[in-house]
């Protein structure tokens, strides 16, 4: 999709009613200061709450903001890369919706964007939250960094910036938000960190807890799969197989020695069982393997699918003598599975 705006500044938002009107003024202050075109990028992630009215007051004054609203709840994950394909900046910079991140931060990131770097992730060392959301923190970008070797201290600070071409070919499923930047640094971008200013919250509160610790290990096993075997996952299945395959037959091969120089039946020692099924398990992980290359190579590429539904899209144009925003699903769904931005007549 070709950028008309330099920078993209995409919120994704669930519940933060009190919290909008201050961001985006906060926002405002900051991007109008700065020698770029932008535009702001919300997904209303099916809040319960009045975000999405807060959403549209602002965007009646301000034609920077366009709105994307969920038909349910997708999650941060599937918000941002919402946000990504329904954008047009050749830098996307996503920020919580929460006040926690804080705007000023914004210039030093595209300082170091200026430099070279493909991704500059925001690292709250001195966080201003309970240490019952902070040891969780803690626990998952240990892990993260032991896992990927990609030596980051907070992974899960939203506030980064990174240049479209990089983040353009990360694929964003599940919860793989907090992975963009090892996925950037493993196709080869420059990934660098610097300290940003944590801001306690001041309206609603946390969904996160240690339930993220256990929700990072499964996303690991995923990415380390996606990384190694992405292209070839009948190998990763395969090679578990073959040795399935290997055990299974060296018990059935013990099993017909017992029988043939010690005179045991087959029914009196469990190996002829314990082989058997062996060998049914390695049949079963190297038909696994064929089955997944078949869906890696159709469901998401050949069909085009996204992890996303998308209800509507609000754009407002000020300069027109009267406004209207329009509201078609069938318009709305065919720009989310494009890319392409569709702009209200």
């Amino acid at each position: 999709m070709k950028s008309n705006q330099d920078i993209s500044v995409i919120i994704p938002v669930f519940n933060e009613e009190k919290n909008l009107p201050i961001l985006l003024r906060e926002l405002r202050s900051v991007l109008d200061n700065l020698k770029s075109s932008y535009e702001i990028v919300c997904i209303n992630d099916a809040s319960t709450d009045d975000s999405l009215s807060e959403l549209i007051k602002a965007a009646k004054k301000n034609d920077k903001i366009k709105i994307i609203d969920f038909a349910r709840n997708f999650g941060q994950t599937a918000a941002l890369s919402a946000g990504i394909a329904l954008s047009s900046g050749d830098i996307i910079i996503p920020i919580d919706g929460d006040l926690q991140n804080d705007p000023k931060d914004i210039p030093r990131l595209l300082k170091e964007i200026s430099k070279g770097y493909s991704v500059v992730s925001g690292w709250r060392k001195k966080r201003k939250d309970s240490f019952l959301r902070v040891l969780p923190s803690q626990i998952a970008n240990w892990i993260i960094t032991r896992a990927t070797r990609v030596r980051l201290h907070d992974n899960g600070c939203s506030l980064k910036a990174y240049k479209r071409e990089i983040i353009e070919g990360v694929p964003l499923y599940g919860e793989m938000h907090r992975f963009i930047s090892v996925f950037a640094a493993w196709s080869g971008g420059r990934v660098t960190e610097i300290i940003v200013n944590h801001r306690p919250r001041r309206f609603g509160k946390s969904n996160y807890g240690f339930s993220r610790v256990f929700k990072v290990i499964l996303d690991l096993l995923v990415i380390r799969f996606l990384h190694s075997y992405m292209s070839r996952p009948v190998h990763f299945f395969g090679k578990y197989g073959f040795c399935a395959f290997a055990v299974g037959s060296g018990f059935e091969f013990w099993a017909v020695i017992l029988k043939v120089v010690d005179g045991r039946s087959f029914i009196a020692t469990p190996l002829p069982v314990v082989g058997a099924m062996f060998l049914i398990v390695g049949a079963q992980l190297v038909l696994t393997g064929i089955l997944a290359e078949l869906l890696m190579r159709t469901y998401y590429e050949s069909q085009g699918k996204q992890p996303y539904v998308v209800r509507a899209i609000y754009q407002w144009r000020l300069n027109e003598a009267k406004n209207h925003c329009r509201h078609d699903r069938r318009d709305a769904f065919s720009a989310a599975q494009s890319g392409r931005h569709q702009s209200p007549k």
